[in-house]
């Protein structure tokens, strides 16, 4: 890092979008030389996995135009810097540009433990970075350094527990990384709390809790049943015991199985699951017809018919939809099934 006793033309500005709570002064000391209080002010906080922000103003302060070109250096690597200048630009007197200098580290920063390598015996969490401008004078073919700016990178984990302690201690930028050992320890503890009322939910559970959540509401495991199907019904459990034994029942069960339309809004026989009880009035003397509305010796008591009418390429298995049937049913009922796909 070369720097020049040229006086400068061009002033510039740094102003960090993340401020540390705290900062290691004596990190900058040696590097900054007579700067270093201006470069502890503006010192960037970063942390793994979330971009910093670094805003850098230049002011022409001479009488003239002038091509400048910007150069940051530092002991981090070049990766985590995105700025790029394809070439100089000009700058009019008086004129104010604005920049802003992004950077990113790593998610697993800590865990892959790249700060630690052969050559320390410390993890290295302050990086020195210097903002150098150059004047460009294209027809000499020469540049010259005419201002330069330190900072320092403060690699930190996130800690949200700084928020909950006196701000005397936010102070401390120890304070910080020994709660994030605790943060990080009680964090898969936290969150599953936070979210506990989806590890209840059927239908947002992980599969492996399905047993459990079915044993709380009596109901048995079919592994005929896809997992989405078992979700829905374990989900719908208390619905369907309590209109078990009814047209209504019968209907919203098959509706979790078969995922036809309930169509509640349409005549009986005209939806898509439609269940049609069989009544007569039997043999009344003075009302009765023979065989026109009744029939010596034969009728069905207590029988319904189902019919079912899936898409075309709708596959569905009878004898699933039978064992729902047997299941649903009044014991005394009887019952016939038609599936026919709406085409017919």
């Amino acid at each position: 890092m070369t720097q020049s006793n040229y006086r400068p033309t061009l002033a510039i500005k740094l102003a960090s979008m993340q401020l540390p709570e705290a900062a290691d002064a004596s990190a900058l000391a040696g590097f900054a030389g007579n700067n270093a209080e201006v470069a502890i002010a503006n010192n960037l906080l970063l942390c793994p996995g979330e971009p910093g922000e670094m805003l850098l103003q230049l002011e022409n302060l001479g009488s003239r135009a002038l091509r400048w070109r910007l150069e940051i250096e530092g002991d981090f690597p070049s990766d985590w810097c995105s700025w790029q200048q394809e070439e100089a630009e000009e700058i009019a007197p008086n004129q104010k540009v604005d920049k802003a200098l992004c950077f990113q580290i790593p998610e697993d920063y800590f865990e892959n433990q790249y700060a630690l390598n052969s050559g320390r015996s410390r993890l290295k969490i302050n990086y020195e970075t210097q903002v150098s401008v150059y004047a460009v004078y294209p027809e000499a073919q020469t540049e010259r350094q005419v201002a330069y700016r330190v900072f320092n990178l403060c690699v930190r984990p996130s800690s949200s527990y700084l928020n909950y302690v006196p701000a005397i201690y936010r102070e401390v930028d120890f304070i910080g990384r020994f709660l994030t050992i605790f943060e990080q320890a009680f964090d898969p503890a936290v969150q599953t709390i936070d979210v506990l009322w989806a590890y209840l939910d059927p239908l947002t559970a992980p599969e492996a809790l399905l047993p459990f959540l079915a044993h709380w509401v009596a109901w048995p495991i079919d592994r005929r049943w896809d997992i989405k199907q078992q979700r829905r019904l374990i989900r719908n459990a208390v619905e369907l015991y309590r209109w078990h034994g009814t047209r209504r029942g019968l209907r919203f069960y098959l509706h979790l199985y078969t995922e036809l339309p309930l169509d509640e809004n349409l005549p009986e026989a005209e939806k898509h699951i439609s269940i049609e009880e069989i009544f007569t009035q039997g043999f009344v003397m003075g009302k009765t017809l023979i065989g026109r509305d009744s029939m010596l010796g034969g009728g069905r008591p207590f029988h319904f018919m189902v019919r079912l009418r899936p898409e075309p390429d709708r596959q569905i298995d009878e004898g699933l939809v039978r064992n729902i049937i047997e299941r649903e049913k009044p014991a005394f009922c009887t019952y016939e099934l038609a599936i026919a796909p709406t085409d017919e």
